[in-house]
């Protein structure tokens, strides 16, 4: 096994305890020899200089994200395709991703630098927005890729094909094409399936359909996926993993197809899928 020589740490914004909890993490990873690289959020709470969260990655073994499931989907863009584990610690809400809790951080985070982990692997999702023959933007999504309508109160207009394949004409108020790990986001709250995250294949659910016969379906993540903006310039707008996007304009395809990158999430060694569900879902409560 590789030795731990460096670690990147990346940071929600505004986390109240980030002042105590920030300076006490890099004095415990100093003491092992361990080199700390920080984003510029951390690097407040350090009070010292960060870096782009694009580079905070380079050179490092492992990624510890604190906050929340959206702090986790930006770190993991973050991550430009290394092959690089995270270890998520919620101090967020909900906490469908960040499965560690900040009284383990210690505890676990030494099981991890010596190897003593469980790795999820966790396909995403790469997109193009083409616009006639040029691609004028490329992201790669963690959860999901949804087109919505950007004016109030109007329903969208786009055709999803599947393979080359028309799949349906939509009339809705958005399109939302999920992975696995997305399928308990957006997904699940415009009625989606819950998918174990090892499940190959993509969701394309419908938002709020005109017509109720417009179901979710679910595809091989082999299959390519492409969206075909019917609407008026600046009418629909793209979403990724609900924190960047961009306008689309009349006649804007937007392609997706499973990333050739997987993201490799430490998990704690003996929490499975459908413990996560029990908790955060409340299943089987009485």
């Amino acid at each position: 096994m590789q030795a731990t020589k460096a670690v990147g740490v990346i940071s929600k914004p505004g986390l109240e305890r980030g002042f105590e909890l920030v300076p006490a993490l890099l004095d415990w990873l100093a003491a092992r020899g361990i080199e700390a690289r920080l984003d510029e959020e951390t690097g407040m709470y350090a009070q010292r200089p960060g870096m782009d969260r694009g580079l905070v990655s380079e050179g490092a073994q492992l990624v510890i994200v604190l906050g929340g499931d959206g702090t986790l989907l930006a770190a993991a863009r973050a991550l430009g395709g290394r092959e690089i584990p995270l270890f998520p610690v919620n101090l967020g809400g909900l906490g469908f991703l960040t499965a560690f809790k900040l009284e383990e951080l210690y505890d676990e985070l030494e099981r991890a630098l010596h190897g003593q982990h469980r790795i999820s692997r966790r396909r995403m999702i790469a997109c193009e927005l083409r616009r006639q023959e040029a691609v004028v933007a490329r992201f790669d999504a963690l959860n999901d890729v949804v087109v919505t309508k950007a004016a109030l109160a109007r329903m969208i207009d786009l055709d999803a094909y599947v393979d080359a394949h028309l799949m349906c004409t939509f009339k809705a108020d958005g399109l939302i094409v999920a992975t696995p790990t997305g399928s308990t986001a957006y997904s699940l709250s415009a009625g989606g399936p819950i998918m174990f995250p090892t499940v190959a294949a993509l969701i394309i659910t419908p938002i709020c359909p005109h017509m109720l016969t417009n179901r979710p379906v679910v595809v091989p993540d082999t299959s390519v996926i492409e969206l075909v903006c019917r609407d008026g310039d600046g009418e629909t707008y793209l979403t990724i993993d609900g924190q960047v996007g961009e306008p689309v304009q009349a006649g804007d395809r937007i392609v997706c197809r499973a990333s050739e990158h997987m993201l490799s999430l430490i998990r704690p060694p003996k929490q499975r899928f459908f413990d996560v569900l029990r908790a955060k879902l409340k299943w089987g409560e009485r």
